[in-house]
């Protein structure tokens, strides 16, 4: 006799329908993307999240190792908005970007347009100036800060050598000089990046636009004006947007030659948060004016990405 178990009828196996394959290249997407997005949760949104909470806490030295963090909304934002060194630090920012990014994107420019026609050495010349954007910026502000000392600098002393003595100055502890020395020092870092992305730009252009004009009578500068500005617009565009970005927000080049000082002549904004956050033990305030330093760089990216989108629907190729 067969026993119960035998007795029992095996239940069919069935089979598992396959997944469609655009389902299946969907989940395939999304563990592909795991790692960037567990990443960026780790390290952007949840930093971010924690930075917004503390805004609207009450949070000192004290609050924050006893974790009595109190709510109190808006407070630490009007503290900020209300504090005369916020806005002071605000208009150095400003000055210090646009002094930088028209300085930058000038000679940027102007060596790009170099570069792009071809002579002896053009690619040793141009990988030595790209040396200034790979330094750190802690090697670029300490190097700096040697070159404008009022003592012992190569720059006085430069100027002592060929008879300008009486140029001589404390570049760096004067209140009235020491932003343009940090602006300077900006400059010299940001000027490669600027010519790098700018010569790219001038490598698209057809050259037998510019034959044809010449052909046609322009002159050099006629040709610069109505053929290589109007195409090279979009390329400007990036690079003043992403030099924007990064130098509203630069920190470790003026922290480094000057700390802040003197008097708070180069007490950017970024350093502001700084003293706020690392001199005050203001938490709260300190998130909070960490905050609105990112207002500037977040109205750019929105309107680089605007006009990204704006120019692929435009194009013959974009979305309709």
């Amino acid at each position: 006799m067969k026993s119960s178990g035998q007795a029992k009828r095996r239940r069919p196996f069935r089979r598992r329908s396959p997944l469609p394959p655009s389902a299946r290249r969907r989940r395939e997407g999304y563990l592909f993307c795991l790692p960037g997005l567990t990443f960026l949760a780790l390290f952007l949104a949840y930093p971010l999240l924690y930075n917004v909470w503390t805004s609207v806490h009450d949070v000192d030295l004290g609050q924050l190792l006893g974790g009595a963090e109190r709510f109190n909304g808006l407070d630490n934002y009007r503290a900020v908005v209300d504090d005369p060194a916020f806005w002071h630090s605000v208009r150095l920012s400003l000055v210090f970007t646009v002094g930088s990014l028209l300085l930058q994107f000038t000679l940027g420019f102007a060596l790009a347009l170099l570069f792009a026609r071809p002579f002896p050495f053009n690619g040793l010349l141009r990988s030595l100036l790209l040396v200034a954007w790979l330094l750190p910026p802690v090697v670029s502000g300490t190097l700096f800060r040697w070159l404008l000392d009022a003592e012992s600098g190569a720059y006085n002393a430069l100027l002592e050598a060929v008879g300008l003595g009486t140029l001589s100055h404390d570049w760096l502890t004067d209140p009235s000089t020491s932003l343009a020395g940090v602006v300077f020092a900006n400059v010299w870092v940001g000027v490669p990046f600027n010519m790098l992305l700018l010569l790219v730009g001038l490598h698209t252009i057809d050259p037998e636009l510019h034959e044809a004009a010449a052909i046609d009578g322009a002159g050099a500068w006629q040709r610069f004006r109505h053929i290589t500005l109007p195409l090279m617009r979009p390329v400007s565009v990036t690079v003043l947007l992403l030099g924007l970005v990064y130098t509203f927000k630069v920190f470790d080049i003026v922290f480094v030659m000057t700390g802040g000082g003197p008097v708070d002549a180069t007490r950017v904004l970024s350093l502001y948060v700084y003293e706020v956050f690392f001199t005050f033990f203001r938490f709260g305030q300190g998130a909070a004016a960490g905050l609105l330093l990112l207002v500037v760089p977040l109205l750019a990216g929105v309107f680089y990405v605007r006009r990204l989108r704006r120019e692929e629907e435009a194009s013959p190729g974009g979305a309709v």
